[in-house]
């Protein structure tokens, strides 16, 4: 069998490095290309004693060009700029391009859209098997309990996260307003400051923490009179984003040009 072969974004970064040893370790891939930004302190390094302390022989590379050549399919845990321009670039190629950047505006995510006629795009701000169960509960709960059940989302990351509420936190604000045949832009209470009144029927909440080292942990609360419902998904180590991210690579190199979700690999 031929194998695969995987290209790294933002290889010297936390995620990258986590990425290029996941890839290392599974014989049914291989690491073909290691992309940085230009003029990284990282360019020309051999990525594998960057991301293991072993060699690689693949070098870490600014040019998205050659990056792109040497790949059958990308992996991107980046920014949303960076993350556009690699994804217009690809569509170029019908690669493979598999995105667990966050913080992508609904334009944003519009283009990726667009650019997955000529590729296929897997879009996934959380990999995780247990987090893509939650959005399928989350939305199956929100369908069952009527708006006497005020939706309320927390989320906590360590304090280095640059986007707020986190691309899990809105994907489960979409699953419950799809569970209740609304769209999440119009239910959803962006801000709760000084003396604001009662809440308003219908909407959903959300909570951003911030602190420490915390890799993830989000709560759906369903509160009513007399009772509440918790549901929550602790994330305790990285590796299960990596792990999904190649999964999806895996999985979508077998799929015909489009955009798909996680639940698409997975099967929801």
């Amino acid at each position: 069998m031929t194998q695969l072969r995987i290209g790294i974004v933002g290889a010297a970064g936390r995620m990258g490095k986590m990425n290029i040893a996941e890839v290392l370790e599974n014989p049914n891939v291989k690491l073909s290309a290691a992309l940085e930004r230009r003029g990284s302190e990282f360019n020309g390094l051999d990525a594998g004693l960057i991301a293991t302390g072993k060699a690689s022989n693949i070098y870490i590379t600014e040019n998205i060009e050659q990056f792109i050549a040497d790949s059958d399919a990308v992996i991107d845990f980046s920014t949303p700029a960076s993350t556009l321009t690699l994804a217009e670039k690809v569509a170029k190629t019908g690669k493979v391009h598999i995105i667990g950047t966050t913080g992508l505006t609904k334009e944003e995510e519009e283009k990726l859209n667009q650019y997955a006629k000529n590729c296929r795009i897997v879009y996934a701000p959380n990999m995780s098997l247990g987090v893509n169960l939650l959005f399928s509960l989350v939305k199956k709960v929100a369908a069952s309990l009527d708006e006497n059940y005020d939706i309320e989302i927390v989320e906590m990351h360590h304090n280095k996260k640059v986007d707020s509420p986190s691309g899990t936190a809105l994907g489960l604000g979409k699953a419950a307003a799809a569970g209740r045949n609304v769209n999440l832009d119009d239910v959803w209470c962006k801000e709760r400051n000084g003396n604001i009144g009662a809440r308003k029927k219908g909407e959903i909440g959300f909570a951003t923490l911030r602190g420490g080292d915390v890799i993830g942990d989000h709560t759906v609360i369903f509160a009513a009179a007399g009772e509440r419902l918790e549901l929550t998904h602790k994330a305790s180590d990285r590796r299960l984003f990596t792990n999904g991210a190649l999964k999806c690579a895996i999985w979508a190199a077998k799929q015909q040009n489009g955009f798909y979700s996680m639940q698409n690999v997975l099967g929801f």
